[in-house]
């Protein structure tokens, strides 16, 4: 039985968001989730950050580049975790997987995916684009430097990690839903759910900076 069965948000994302879907509507709806909540956290990262506006503005080919950039990396990057968290989320509603499992796949997705992700990304865009000087080690070196400011939103990694809450959210108020069901107590309160929610990415935000960190070390070791 779908958790919150007659909420209108259940029936959007049990109706355009689950793995059920032909496999390329669903990847498509999951694109367009994606790109929903990409667009706010960029702008978002665009108004905090001193002088980039003007930068993208009044610098010839810096608009087009940090379009590529958005494009080529952080796109897919989203995609894929939103991919994975509504993938989850549907097995937490069918009650078909463990939520101890679920809960290590998505932070095995947020951390584990999202460093290599990034890794396969920058090594490919040094090879096709030129990007740091036409060097795939280059960019691998700078991966986990990168990721270890992403959980504080100080580059455009953190606004990918950001911008991937769209999946990561209601799948994680699922299972705080799903948790207290099983224990045989009544549904958590929107705003608790939501708490925890926010809660579980934080740890996942924090497990991530830690991942870098220890990369960043090994690297400089």
């Amino acid at each position: 039985m779908p958790l919150h069965a007659n909420g209108p948000l259940s029936r959007l994302v049990e109706r355009h968001l689950t793995p059920e879907l032909p496999a390329a509507r669903f990847v498509a709806n999951v694109a367009l989730v994606s790109i929903a909540g990409l667009v706010p956290a960029l702008a978002l990262y665009v108004l905090l950050t001193p002088g980039f506006a003007a930068h993208l503005r009044g610098s010839e080919g810096a608009l087009g580049a940090f379009l590529r950039q958005v494009a080529t990396n952080g796109l897919p990057v989203v995609i894929a975790l939103n991919y994975v968290s509504f993938t989850l989320l549907a097995r937490v509603r069918a009650e078909t997987t463990g939520l101890g499992r679920i809960v290590a796949l998505d932070f095995a997705a947020r951390t584990g995916l999202f460093v290599a992700l990034h890794a396969a990304i920058y090594a490919g865009s040094a090879v096709l684009f030129g990007s740091f000087g036409g060097d795939p080690a280059r960019g691998l070196a700078v991966v986990a430097p990168t990721l270890v400011a992403a959980a504080g939103f100080g580059n455009l990694s953190g606004v990918y990690l950001y911008a991937g809450l769209v999946g990561a959210l209601p799948l994680h108020m699922a299972l705080a839903e799903s948790a207290a069901r099983r224990a045989g107590r009544g549904p958590p309160t929107r705003a608790a759910s939501l708490l925890l929610a926010i809660a579980i990415f934080g740890a996942q935000a924090l497990a991530l900076t830690l991942t870098a960190r220890l990369l960043a070390a090994l690297q400089t070791a």
